[in-house]
C-alpha cells in the first residue's frame, strides 16, 4: 500500500512540475517578439530512486535557465552603436550636401560664374550702365550665395544642438530605467530570474548602444552598472548619474553629474556623431567657405583698386567687405555707384583692361594654387564623400546588426516550432502520468476492497 501512495505522490508531483513547464512555454509564446526576451527553460530534476534507502525517486523543477548570451548581447550593441553614428551622420551631413551643389543655378559656384561673366560683358560695352548696374546686381547675388550657404550650415548646427539635447534626455531616459531595474534586483533576491526583468533592461541597453559608447558591468545580484566611454559612472547600483549638455560656447561640451567637461569621452552612437559634427565637422566645412569668399573679396577689391571708373578716379572704396570672425555670413556690397566700377587701367584711363583682368580671376590660381571655382568645388567634393561615406557605412551597418540580430535570435530567441515541440512532448509525458494514475486508483480501490 505504501508503494501505491509513493507512487502517487510521484506522479501528482510530477503534474505540477510539468504545469510550471507549460507556463514557462506559455510564457515564451506570449513574448516571442517582446523586445529584449529571449527564451526559457524549466530544467527538470529527477530524484533518485532507492526504495532500500528511502529515495523514492521522482521529478521536481530545478532552477530556470535564461537562454540569453553576454556576447552575442555585445555584438548587438556594438552594431546598433557603429549604425547610430552612421545614421546619424547621414542624415544630417545629407542636408548640408544641398548647400554645396555644384550643379544648382542659385548656389556659389554659379554665383561666382555669373559674376565674373559680366566682367566679360562689360569689356564688351564698357560704357553701357544697364552692363555696370548689372555687375553690382551680380556682386549682390554672389554676397548672397555665401550668406545662404554660411546661413544652411548654422541651420544644421542648430538642428544639431536640438537633436544633442534630444540624445542626452534620452540617455538619462534610458539610465534611469536601469537605475529602477537595478533597485527591484537589490531589493528582492528572486527579482533577477525574473524573465520580464531581464527582456526591459535587455532592451534598455541595447536602445543605449545607438546613443553612444559605455562599458557595461554586470554584479552578482544581476544589477547593471554602466560608464559612459568606459569612464563615466551612469548607473551604479540603484543610482543613476545623469549628463548634461553645455551649449554655451561654440563647441558642445557634455558634462557629468558633477559638471565636468567629460567631451572627450564621448564617441560613438548618435551622440557622438552630434559632438563630432558640432565641434569639427561643421566648423571645417564654414572654415573652407569663409576662405573662398575671403579671397574672392579681397581678389576682387585689389583688382579693383589697381583701376579707374569713367571719370579716370580711383575708386572710392572696395566693392565687397566683410566681417573676419565671419566672412561668409557678412559678406557685403558697399555702395559704390555703376560710374565708380573700375573697369580701366590707371595706365589707359579711357579702355577695358582692368575689366579685362576682373574677368581673368575667374581662371586665376588665387586660392592656394586653385581657381575660386575650383576651391569650391573641392569643398563640395569634400562634402560630398563625407555624406558618401556616412550613407555607405550606415548601409553596411544595417546589414551587420541585422545579421548580428538574427543569429542572437536563432541562439536565445523564441522559436515557435521547437516551443510547439516541447508542449507535445509535456502533453504525452502528462496523459502518461495521468493514465498512471488512474491506475493507481484502481490498484487501490481494488485493494480496499480485499481488506473489506
Amino acid at each position: 500500500m505504501g508503494n501505491l501512495f509513493t507512487s502517487l505522490l510521484n506522479s501528482t508531483g510530477a503534474l505540477r512540475v510539468y504545469g510550471r513547464s507549460f507556463n514557462v512555454i506559455q510564457n515564451n509564446i506570449t513574448n516571442a517578439n517582446t523586445p529584449g526576451y529571449v527564451k526559457q527553460d524549466q530544467v527538470l530534476v529527477s530524484l533518485s530512486f532507492d526504495p532500500a534507502r528511502g529515495m523514492a525517486g521522482g521529478v521536481v523543477a530545478g532552477p530556470m535557465v535564461n537562454a540569453r548570451s553576454s556576447f552575442l548581447e555585445q555584438s548587438v550593441r556594438g552594431q546598433n552603436e557603429l549604425l547610430g553614428e552612421a545614421q546619424q551622420h547621414a542624415m544630417d551631413l545629407g542636408v548640408v550636401e544641398g548647400q554645396f551643389d555644384l550643379t544648382s543655378t542659385f548656389g556659389v559656384s554659379s554665383a561666382l560664374n555669373g559674376f565674373f561673366n559680366g566682367f566679360s560683358q562689360l569689356a564688351v560695352n564698357l560704357n553701357d550702365t544697364v552692363s555696370r548696374q548689372g555687375i553690382l546686381d551680380l556682386a549682390g547675388q554672389a554676397a548672397s550665395a555665401f550668406h545662404q550657404a554660411a546661413i544652411g550650415l548654422q541651420n544644421v548646427s542648430t538642428n544639431v544642438d536640438r537633436q544633442t539635447r534630444d540624445s542626452i534626455a534620452a540617455i538619462n531616459r534610458l539610465t534611469g530605467q536601469i537605475a529602477g531595474i537595478n533597485r527591484v534586483y537589490r531589493s528582492n533576491a528572486g527579482a533577477a530570474a525574473d524573465a520580464g526583468m531581464d527582456a526591459q533592461l535587455n532592451a534598455a541597453l541595447e536602445e543605449l548602444s545607438g546613443l553612444a559608447s559605455y562599458t557595461l558591468v554586470r554584479t552578482a545580484d544581476g544589477a547593471a552598472n554602466v560608464y559612459l566611454g568606459g569612464q563615466t559612472i551612469l548607473v551604479m547600483g540603484d543610482r543613476q548619474y545623469p549628463v548634461n549638455v553645455d551649449l554655451s560656447t561654440p563647441e558642445t561640451i557634455i558634462r557629468d553629474a558633477a559638471g565636468t567637461d567629460i567631451t572627450g569621452q564621448i564617441r560613438g552612437g548618435r551622440l557622438g556623431a552630434l559632438v563630432e559634427e558640432k565641434n569639427t565637422t561643421l566648423p571645417g566645412y564654414l572654415a573652407d567657405l569663409d576662405a573662398v569668399a575671403v579671397t574672392f573679396a579681397d581678389n576682387v577689391n585689389a583688382t579693383l583698386a589697381q583701376g579707374v571708373d569713367r571719370n579716370g578716379l580711383p575708386p572710392p572704396f572696395g566693392l565687397f567687405s566683410y566681417n573676419a570672425a565671419a566672412p561668409s555670413a557678412t559678406l557685403s556690397v558697399n555702395p559704390l555707384l555703376p560710374d565708380q566700377l573700375a573697369a580701366a587701367l590707371a595706365t589707359a584711363p579711357g579702355g577695358n583692361g582692368n575689366a579685362v583682368a576682373l574677368a581673368q580671376l575667374s581662371s586665376a590660381p588665387v586660392a592656394g594654387g586653385f581657381t575660386l571655382s575650383q576651391a569650391f568645388g573641392a569643398l563640395g567634393a569634400k562634402v560630398g564623400r563625407d555624406v558618401s561615406n556616412a550613407r555607405n557605412e550606415q548601409a553596411q551597418y544595417q546589414d551587420t546588426l541585422a545579421q548580428a540580430r538574427l543569429f542572437r535570435h536563432e541562439s536565445t530567441g523564441v522559436s515557435l516550432d521547437e516551443e510547439a515541440v516541447k508542449v507535445l512532448q509535456f502533453q504525452q509525458a502528462y496523459q502518461a502520468v495521468g493514465k498512471l494514475i488512474g491506475v493507481i486508483n484502481e490498484l487501490t480501490d481494488s485493494v480496499l476492497n480485499i481488506i473489506r
